[in-house]
Parts: C-alpha cells; sequence; structure tokens
C-alpha cells in the first residue's frame, strides 16, 4: 500500500493545525526523496529539508524535528545518540530510525528523549504513523519539562506469595503522596487469574482486554483519564473479567500500553503473570525495576531462584531487582531459617514481612488500606519501606511538582 493510499486509515484530520509551518530536518538515506514528497503532501504544516550536516553536529536552532538513522549494532553510535538525546534541546522532538533494532537500544533511547523510535527498513505506512502520532501528542513530555513515569514490575515466585496484595498496599501508601505529580496507575496483567479490581473495590473497571481492542492508537489512550479511580488516587487498568487466553496480548501492542502509562503516570505498579511468554518478556524489558516475591518454604526459595537465573538469562540482572520474603510466620521459620533460605538463593532479602492474616484479611476482602484495617501494625510499616523503595524517583518527581 502507497503512503497516499494510507493517508485515508490516517486520524491526521483530527489533528489541530498549528497554524504555522514546522520545520522537519531529516539525515540522507533515512528517508526517500519519494517518501519526503509524499509525507510533505500528507502533512502541509510540515516543510522538509535535508541535513546539511552529521546530526551529531546539528545546531539549526530553528528546526522543530530532527529525523536521522543509526545502527543498534555499534554501541559508539548508541552512547553518542543517547548523549545528544540529553542535552539537545528540550523544544526539538527527536525521532530515530534505528537499524538492527532490539529492545533494550530501542529503550535506551525513548528513555534518554527519543519521541519515537522507528526500526528500519520501515514502510511508507510506519512513517506515517510516526508523524502522525507525533503530531497528534503535541508537545512531548521533553518540552513540557516531565521525564517519562517509572515502570515496576511484581513477580511471584510460585503462587499464593501475596504479591497483588502487597503491590495493592504498596500504591495505597503512595497514591497520596504521588497524585501531585501525575499519579499512580495499578495494572494488572495477569490476564488469567488477576484479581486486583477486587482489591480495590473497583469490579467495573477498564480491562486489559478493553485496551487491546483499540489497537494501534493504544499509546494515544488517556489512561489518566479513561481509567478508573480509586479514592486514594490510584489507577487502576483491571484484568480482563474472564479468564483469557495468555497469548491474547499481541506482542506488537506491548510498547503501545508502557508508553502511554509512562506518559501519564509518574508510576506504574505492574502485577505480572507467573508464567513467562514474548509479551511479558517484552513488558519485563520495558520496567525500571522489578519486585520478586517468595515466600519461606523449600520450594517457594528454589522457584526464587529459578526466577532469578531466568532473569540473567534475559539480560534484566541489569535492573535494580528488590526481593520480598512475605507472609512468614514463627513456624516456618522453625522449618527453614530466613538465612538458610538466603544461601539457598544466593542472595539476601531486601524485606522480610510477617504474616498478618487479620490485618491483610481485612484490608483484601473490604478493599481497604492497611492503614484503616489495622492501623500502626507491623505489616503496614514494612509495605511502606516497600513502597519507599520501588518508587524513589517517582515520590521526587511528585515533589518537584509541588
Amino acid at each position: 500500500m502507497g503512503l497516499m493510499q494510507f493517508a485515508g486509515d490516517l486520524r491526521t484530520a483530527s489533528v489541530p493545525a498549528s497554524g504555522s509551518q514546522r520545520r522537519v530536518a531529516y539525515a540522507a538515506g533515512t528517508i526517500s526523496h519519494g517518501e519526503v514528497a509524499a509525507l510533505g503532501s500528507l502533512f502541509p504544516n510540515l516543510v522538509f529539508e535535508p541535513l546539511e550536516s552529521e546530526w551529531s553536529g546539528y545546531s539549526t536552532p530553528n528546526v522543530d524535528i530532527l529525523i536521522f538513522g543509526i545502527s543498534a549494532s555499534s554501541q559508539q553510535d548508541l552512547g553518542k545518540v543517547i548523549k545528544f538525546l540529553e542535552s539537545c534541546p528540550p523544544r526539538l522532538q527527536v525521532i530515530v530510525a534505528l537499524r538492527d533494532a532490539d529492545v533494550i537500544s530501542s529503550r535506551a533511547l525513548t528513555r534518554a528523549g527519543a519521541i519515537d523510535v522507528i526500526p528500519m527498513p520501515a514502510s511508507e505506512a510506519t512513517w506515517a504513523l510516526g508523524i502522525e502520532r507525533l503530531l497528534a501528542s503535541g508537545k512531548s513530555d521533553r518540552a513540557q519539562g516531565r521525564k517519562p513515569g517509572q515502570v515496576v514490575a511484581l513477580l511471584k515466585a510460585g503462587g499464593g506469595v501475596g504479591v497483588t496484595s502487597l503491590g495493592v498496599q504498596a500504591a495505597y501508601s503512595l497514591g497520596p503522596k504521588i497524585k501531585e505529580g501525575k499519579g499512580i496507575c495499578f495494572a494488572d496483567l495477569d490476564l488469567q487469574f488477576g484479581a486486583a479490581a477486587l482489591y480495590f473495590d473497583l469490579d467495573q473497571a477498564l480491562t486489559v482486554t478493553d485496551c487491546i481492542a483499540v489497537g494501534e492508537v493504544l499509546e494515544e489512550t488517556q489512561f489518566a483519564t479513561v481509567l478508573a479511580a480509586h479514592k486514594s488516587g490510584v489507577r487502576l487498568l483491571a484484568a480482563p473479567r474472564d479468564v483469557t487466553a495468555l497469548d491474547t496480548f499481541p506482542l506488537n501492542l506491548v510498547d503501545g500500553l508502557m508508553g502511554g502509562l509512562r506518559r501519564d503516570f509518574s508510576l506504574t505498579i505492574l502485577d505480572m503473570p507467573s508464567v513467562w511468554t514474548d509479551w511479558t518478556n517484552r513488558v519485563l524489558q520495558s520496567a525500571d525495576r522489578i519486585v520478586l516475591v517468595t515466600q519461606l518454604s523449600v520450594p517457594h526459595v528454589h522457584l526464587a531462584r529459578r526466577q532469578l537465573g531466568l532473569l540473567t538469562q534475559q539480560g534484566l540482572d541489569r535492573l535494580p531487582l528488590t526481593l520480598v520474603c512475605n507472609k512468614v510466620t514463627g513456624d516456618q521459620e522453625r522449618l527453614l531459617s530466613v538465612k538458610a533460605a538466603e544461601k539457598a538463593i544466593g542472595r539476601s532479602f531486601d524485606l522480610v514481612l510477617p504474616e498478618d492474616v487479620r490485618a491483610m484479611g481485612t484490608a483484601v476482602n473490604q478493599g481497604l488500606p492497611l492503614s484503616e484495617a489495622r492501623r500502626g501494625c507491623k505489616l503496614e510499616k514494612l509495605v511502606g519501606q516497600l513502597a519507599e523503595r520501588i518508587s524513589a524517583d517517582a515520590l521526587v518527581e511528585a515533589r518537584q511538582v509541588r
């Protein structure tokens, strides 16, 4: 399909005209002359002009959008681009055309400030969608002086370890602190057995399958307004209401979901399924921090060690990781000590939380924060420590907004 044929399917007509033309500088060889001509016809408010120098020496002050290409296989070029993105003026929107693209390189470029990363070779339709997304989104977070939000993924070492309970309670405690920034979101990505909506008492919340139905425009969804809000200020993206096949989540929509959540929230807490798939791996690759939760038993210790090994295999050991031992009782410690469990896993626990059936049971059954279920209990204080540990960067941003 040619670009002009594809134009009828775009939503460009809904993008308000700026009233003045914007200049787009592009590197020779990144976009063909034919594609530039077609893009110029499709977007009449843009003026395309070739770069007169290498992108690394770019200094033209009147250009609004810069497009150039590099290869992800060159770590030297990748490092130069990241430094360039971190130092270039916030008003400049940069699209990087990436050859030999991979998730880690694309994520690094986006976090450094690229408004979009387009894998090469790219079709005419891909270029059109990239430009359309840029114009539809208005100013980038960089241009408005905002950093993209943080994403924390919750992993479990076996069933019944209490990941959802901890994640929801951490979100409760953070809601009032972060709502003065861009807010906090709890995204339940356990497509088959997610129950966060019940914990928040928001059983009619928008679900992951509702979002998947949106398709390729998922990233443009205004999550900060369409997601249901708990009284604590936490927004919820719920798991499907019915058991859903794990391959229901198309891999090509993962980046759109993560990008939209980063844009709209200072912190997003992801409740991950217990199984590994292509799309869960993609989600984890886009996270900033991982929290792995286990229990004090031989099977759970074994599963925690296996999860840590798999994280290493996938290159995810580069991310900060918080290891939590949850629901510890005196009887368990007499059968297997914390020190013995740490030795078997190969690292120390960052937090050891006691089991408190009364406090957590009341909180879960009534959709309450621990502070309301049983104020001042030891579990509440330790959950607060977990919340502070996983949200430090988001809290800094929220304080700066005040």
